[in-house]
């Protein structure tokens, strides 16, 4: 029988490791911050930090020409990167949750995939007749749409488990990357040249627009995943456990796939398929704070725009001049990582 200085014990190492994750949380945040000052100082005209927080907050005397690299070209897609990547991080942690399976992302789900052939698929056909700032965004969103919804057809199924819905995704993930090698063989050099736009990723073409969709569309969404945490710590205990406990394990997938594919999907409509952040993110967030969701959450979405952030500093810094698209940066990060996550496993059977 438990005394009561026993738990007040328990108690007081509970509460030393919840201020541990917020200390954890406090201190990614900064980090992304200190990395977002840093995605708006590289480029080819290099600006000290300084320079670039005084032109954001109207602090002192600042050049015009500094004022317009800063709002017009570069704090756009700097900003960018923190949503895109705090939306692939928080849609990774809770697929992965989700089908009690670390290797769930919306990459390895062909959600990604399916957003750069319908991008593909729209410029080849000259956005039907649409401007192709409205049409290939909307033909990756439709695509990667369609994805989801395939999934949702699996998640639906009686006596289907996480593992069948991973090996659909899987297989969605080559069928699209089949498609878009396929539109480039017919495709003009000029017309295959911006297809590679969205096999790898890029913000270059970020707009205040597009990151005002994004970034609404991302809150919405985290908002709604939260509300999901108690189901979702739940489903951590095994699929009768949560079932016992009331929470209908097919309805709780189809909801949240549903709410990280509209997040997702808007994500990678504008900017492309990067890959490994949805995957590496949770990883991270997993190992400082665990899997209590009130944390793992926050953390995943911060732990994505760190490493999206990061990239893009990295894809500016490489060759002084030129724009490495993000998708290669992350995936040269992402490769390694998984490589390890899967000798790491195999080493914990």
């Amino acid at each position: 029988m438990l005394t009561p200085s026993a738990i007040g014990t328990a108690i007081a190492a509970h509460r030393i490791r919840e201020r541990r994750r917020w200390h954890a949380i406090f201190l990614f945040l900064l980090i992304a911050l200190v990395s977002f000052v840093l995605d708006v100082a590289t480029g080819p005209s290099m600006l000290s930090p300084a320079a670039v927080v005084s032109s954001i907050f109207r602090i002192g005397d600042s050049d015009a020409m500094t004022d317009a690299i800063v709002m017009s070209l570069r704090l756009p897609m700097a900003l960018m990167a923190l949503v895109v990547g705090a939306a692939l991080g928080a849609g990774g942690a809770q697929m992965q949750t989700l089908l009690n399976n670390p290797m769930a992302s919306p990459y390895t789900l062909g959600m990604a995939a399916a957003a750069g052939f319908g991008a593909a698929l729209s410029l080849y056909f000259g956005g039907f007749g649409l401007e192709p700032m409205i049409s290939v965004p909307l033909g990756a969103f439709i695509f990667s749409m369609l994805a989801a919804a395939f999934l949702f057809a699996l998640s639906a199924m009686r006596r289907v488990s996480g593992e069948t819905i991973i090996l659909g995704g899987i297989a969605l993930l080559f069928l699209f990357q089949s498609l878009l090698s396929l539109l480039q063989f017919l495709s003009s050099p000029e017309l295959a040249q911006q297809i590679l736009f969205w096999l790898f990723g890029s913000l270059t073409k970020t707009t205040w627009p597009t990151l005002a969709i994004t970034a609404g569309v991302t809150f919405v969404s985290c908002l709604i995943l939260l509300g999901y945490s108690w189901k979702l710590a739940a489903l951590r205990m095994g699929e009768a456990r949560a079932a016992s406990l009331g929470v209908n394990v097919s309805r709780l997938r189809i909801e949240v796939l549903a709410v990280v594919a509209i997040m997702t999907a808007t994500a990678t409509s504008f900017v492309g398929v990067i890959g490994f952040i949805g995957l590496v993110a949770p990883h991270i967030a997993r190992m400082v704070v665990g899997e209590d969701q009130r944390f793992y959450l926050p953390m995943s979405l911060l732990a994505g725009a760190v490493m999206l952030s990061a990239a893009s500093v990295l894809s500016k810094s490489i060759v002084p001049g030129a724009l490495f698209p993000v998708g290669i940066i992350t995936a040269i990060v992402g490769v390694p990582f998984l490589l390890w996550l899967i000798f790491a496993r195999k080493r914990s059977l």
